[in-house]
């Protein structure tokens, strides 16, 4: 199913997309070859996209073992009440831990999800005590510490027009 957003973007529009996602870094002039494109109007549908907010940034995607941070655990968190307020303090939380990559709010037996990036096991133990468990409202956490990453990919499947 396509939402109006994405029936705005042509066949060629997709493409930069895509290629953009694989190659963040690839140069204009490789850009337009690959979309058979002419330069100018590739760099002008790219600066669209990025206006437009289709894409909203450019990152490198780092090495987390060669950056003391390999260890991955995902940690459910239930509140003890589900507040604005508690939510919001929460949030604000999260939102200051480094260790934390990705925090969602889910519907469910328990209120978050957390992907977190350690050292290694006694650093987690350090955040999970230190840190996660010291949020007011933070009622019970259960983690479920990766044992190995089989997939991972920041891509998003651009649809099909």
């Amino acid at each position: 199913m396509t939402t109006d957003h994405s029936k705005r973007l042509d066949r060629i529009d997709r493409k930069i997309l895509s290629v953009l996602q694989e190659e963040g870094r690839i140069p204009n002039v490789k850009l337009a070859q690959k979309v058979n494109l002419s330069p100018t109007p590739c760099l002008e549908r790219v600066k669209r996209l990025e206006r437009e907010g289709y894409i909203r940034g450019y990152v490198a995607l780092l090495d987390p073992k060669l950056l003391d941070a390999a260890l991955v655990s995902f940690i459910e968190v239930s509140l003890d009440r589900t507040t604005t307020r508690a939510l919001d303090n929460f949030r604000e939380e999260v939102m200051r831990m480094e260790e934390v990559q990705e925090c969602h709010m889910v519907a469910g037996g328990f209120d978050y999800l957390i992907k977190v990036r350690t050292r290694d096991m006694e650093h987690y133990r350090r955040f999970l005590g230190e840190k996660l468990s010291a949020i007011k409202d933070v009622s019970t956490t259960h983690t479920y510490v990766a044992m190995e990453e089989v997939k991972a990919t920041s891509a998003i499947t651009v649809p099909k027009a």
